[in-house]
């Protein structure tokens, strides 16, 4: 995982909804883009961590930085 906020190509805006539209969301995202290109994920679900874990494991897409703020969670996946 990378230490500062990442530059990302992509925004997938997930606040207000929960599981499993964010990540439904966010698959949708990924493959709309090519290798390496990173997207930024923002959700209000207080699941989101613990189901982008387990979405990243099982994809392969990793998770390259997360933060929270204000009951929202972001995320930063690289395209595999």
């Amino acid at each position: 995982m990378i230490e500062s906020v990442p530059n990302f190509e992509h925004e997938v805006d997930a606040r207000g909804l929960k599981c499993p539209l964010p990540i439904l969301r966010t698959k949708r995202a990924l493959a709309d883009m090519h290798s390496g290109e990173i997207v930024k994920i923002i959700t209000t679900d207080p699941n989101a961590e613990k189901d982008m874990e387990i979405f990243s494991n099982q994809t392969d897409n990793p998770i390259i930085y997360k933060t929270s703020k204000d009951n929202e969670y972001i995320f930063y996946l690289r395209r595999r």
